[in-house]
């Protein structure tokens, strides 16, 4: 009897395995496009948690994603007044781009609680590499503490929703499913 992987036959091409998945009734959207719409959904929350937290602090939009992009692309120099259209670009781009990071990531095993805090560390990484590569930002340490804070606070609420959105995109019949109680993010249990 052939070995199988969640019920589907094992086979030795992927146009075979894509076929059985198919047969099996797996979603026809591609890993990609499931991970760019868990980006979408996660810069989404971000950018509502940055506004909510602007209202109560007072803090101006940041447009040090615009300069980024303005270095990255050998742009001449605007002033901020100038870039909204850069800073948008950057800033959801980024949100974006790397959400299929973490559908591959809850596809092979990665999910829940941990695959987000994982993936936080990489949307940082991102962020500050980009941004430190290209003179535009400082190194995080040399931050004050509370815009740290913010910062990480954002970029946490990214990760954690761009997670919980491709846990629940990513449905790999070969994963092996999740434990009930397992994860605060349940696939096929309607929490």
């Amino acid at each position: 009897m052939p070995m199988t992987r969640g019920g589907v036959p094992a086979t030795t091409n992927r146009a075979g395995r894509a076929a059985a998945y198919a047969r099996r009734g797996a979603p026809a959207m591609p890993l990609l496009a499931r991970g760019l719409l868990a980006g979408a959904a996660g810069v989404v929350a971000m950018t509502l948690a940055e506004k909510v937290e602007q209202a109560f602090t007072g803090r101006p939009n940041s447009y040090v994603p615009a300069h980024t992009l303005e270095r990255l692309l050998g742009l001449p120099a605007k002033p901020d007044s100038q870039r909204l259209w850069l800073n948008w670009a950057m800033h959801w781009g980024q949100g974006i781009a790397l959400g299929p990071v973490r559908a591959w990531m809850a596809k092979r095993g990665f999910g829940g609680p941990f695959g987000s805090f994982l993936f936080l560390n990489l949307r940082l990484l991102n962020d500050q590499s980009l941004e430190n590569a290209t003179g535009v930002g400082a190194p995080p340490w040399t931050w004050p503490r509370d815009e740290q804070a913010v910062d990480i606070l954002h970029k946490a609420v990214y990760a954690f929703i761009t997670g919980m959105v491709a846990d629940r995109l990513v449905d790999d019949p070969g994963a092996g499913g999740r434990e009930e109680g397992g994860h605060y993010y349940r696939r096929g249990s309607g929490a």
